[in-house]
């Protein structure tokens, strides 16, 4: 188990549906981490933008995508993830994949499809809730519009780090801001949110705004809006037994189950 984590978030901008592009773009920017981290983070539908077409762009779980984050993760001897379109079972799907260095994968498809923008007409919503453990810290990956539903994120099992992918439009940051935030204050987590910049091809602009925040909502990254960014946070485990401990919030939290 580790006491710290050592996680790097990318903000990026996206070249629309060309997967190609934009593993080329990643790599470039994956390989100017130069310190050692243990997690990198993508933002969401990291190959092609936040697409409808998603027959454009969809890759199989064997597909050239998850074998070239194989390859990225056992370079950097870190674990990496994001958010990309996953055909399967005749279905598609927005699903966040955290390939481990060794070669594990874990996965999450999302939950709750934007349906403003008529997700829910093209990808098959997830049903399952993923937490997973590396190296000692319980990790619960959601994607984008996950983030307006607490319930959904709330911390039953006691998981050290919350991290949402997006393609958080502009118009509506200032929500992106302040949920984060709050899911954060709320499971007495580490939240870390990983959003893009730029415009995409329905020219709807991305500001950005990823940030990190420790379990009392204070904000741990320097990250400028707006433009592209590679940065490490440290994440300590001792700063979230310290205040689970003395102020024993979750301890207080309701019992319910929640219904798919």
């Amino acid at each position: 188990m580790k006491n710290e984590l050592k996680v790097a978030i990318i903000q990026t901008d996206l070249v629309w549906e060309n997967p190609a592009n934009n593993r080329k773009q990643l790599a470039y920017k994956v390989n100017t981490i130069s310190d050692s981290v243990d997690l990198i983070i993508l933002p969401e539908m990291f190959t092609s933008g936040f697409t409808m077409n998603a027959s454009t762009v969809a890759e199989t779980m064997d597909g050239t995508t998850i074998n070239w984050l194989k390859d990225l993760a056992q370079q950097k001897q870190a674990a990496i993830m994001g958010s990309l379109v996953i055909s399967g079972n005749s279905n598609y799907y927005n699903r966040f994949v955290c390939v481990e260095p060794s070669g594990r994968i874990h996965q999450y498809d999302k939950r709750h499809t934007f349906t403003l923008a008529g997700e829910h007409n093209v990808y098959t919503a997830g049903t399952e809730k993923l937490i997973f453990e590396y190296k000692g810290w319980k990790i619960c990956p959601l994607i984008c519009y996950d983030l307006r539903f607490p319930v959904w994120a709330r911390n039953t099992a006691d998981y050290d780090l919350l991290i949402y992918v997006a393609n958080w439009p502009k118009v509506r940051v200032s929500a992106w801001d302040a949920l984060l935030k709050a899911r954060a204050i709320e499971n007495m987590s580490y939240c870390i949110g990983v959003n893009r910049v730029g415009l995409d091809g329905n020219n709807y602009e991305y500001t950005g705004h990823s940030g990190a925040y420790d379990v009392l909502g204070n904000r741990l990254d320097t990250i400028a809006e707006s433009t592209e960014a590679v940065e490490i946070v440290t994440l300590n485990k001792a700063h979230i037994s310290k205040y689970r401990e003395k102020l024993g919030f979750l301890k207080d939290r309701d019992h319910f189950n929640l219904e798919a």
